[in-house]
């Protein structure tokens, strides 16, 4: 077998120790050099030729962290590396992937575009917005799931009472997948939009009257939907409402939204670095286990499918 390494972007690389630890590797040296225009360059502090090389990176925030990955790819292409992986926990632009409106752009296909002539072999990522953007590749997507984690996490808690909910009926398969592992009833909630990450109005499909509420979904970016829901079950009775998402984008008003809301409890993954000092409600539980366990399963080509829950 050729040898494997592992690196990571600037953002990722708490996240990739910890994949690290678990593999029994060091982290690989690489550094990122940055101008006072704001541009950067990437090289790599040791070889690279004939071997596996999985470029652990978040791309949030969206632009220097894509840029910084394609980067690192040309890097270790122009290298020699045998094969390119890109490991890309949290994938932006997700949200872009139709046209839902005239004359815009579908920026899922752009990155997917771009991530390909770079010269990536095979992607790894966790929770895509929509399914179907492993589609834009023509290459290997290895999709992973939260609830590989999320699952004996809820088990764990104990919670009495409980039931599973989905902040938008678009959500309502993935929120469906949890209940049915769970054996939990399933609320739904409508909401409209007045504009990006702003809604308007929002009703309750369902019976939270005295229930323990937990709301899933793939990520929180200003957790104003995940807030209005919170509100809305309490005041429908709910005796307590917490919310569980993979990616905690988190920005501009987020944390101040969630202290401010009838949330108990914000529970997120690590694909995206958070400092959990900026909102006491928001708890991270690590995927670097099962990305660790993912990229060994890669490396020996066996299958990763008995890994996770669909």
């Amino acid at each position: 077998m050729f040898p494997y390494k592992v690196f990571a972007g600037t953002n990722s690389r708490p996240l990739a120790e910890k994949m690290c630890q678990k593999l029994g590797c060091e982290l690989g040296k690489c550094t990122c050099q940055k101008f006072s225009d704001g541009e950067f360059a990437v090289w790599y502090d040791e070889t690279v030729r004939g071997c596996y090389v999985y470029l652990v990176q978040s791309t949030f925030p969206n632009a220097d962290n894509l840029m910084e990955l394609m980067l690192m790819i040309d890097a270790a292409k122009r290298a020699s590396a045998y094969k390119i992986i890109a490991v890309m926990p949290y994938f932006g632009w997700a949200r872009q992937d139709r046209k839902d409106k005239p004359r815009v752009s579908i920026g899922a296909k752009v990155v997917a575009d771009m991530l390909s002539v770079a010269g990536v072999d095979r992607i790894i990522t966790m929770d895509l917005h929509a399914d179907q953007i492993q589609g834009f590749f023509d290459i290997p997507v290895d999709h992973l799931y939260a609830s590989t984690v999320y699952v004996p996490f809820i088990k764990s808690q104990q919670l009495h009472n409980l039931v599973i909910a989905s902040p938008d009926v678009g959500g309502s398969k993935r929120a469906s997948t949890y209940a049915k592992h769970l054996d939990l009833p399933l609320v739904l909630c409508h909401k409209t939009r007045a504009r990006a990450n702003v809604v308007s109005n929002m009703s309750i499909i369902g019976d939270v009257q005295g229930k323990d509420v937990l709301i899933v979904d793939d990520m929180a970016d200003t957790a104003g939907t995940l807030c209005k829901a919170a509100d809305l079950m309490i005041e429908n009775g709910a005796s307590s409402v917490r919310a569980m998402v993979s990616h905690g984008v988190l920005s501009g008003k987020a944390s101040e939204n969630i202290m401010n809301s009838k949330l108990t409890e914000l529970i997120i993954t690590d694909s995206i670095p958070f400092d959990t000092t900026k909102c006491p409600k928001v708890h991270v539980i690590s995927i670097a286990g099962m990305f660790a366990e993912t990229i060994r399963r890669v490396y020996n080509n066996e299958s990763i499918s008995t890994q996770y829950l669909m």
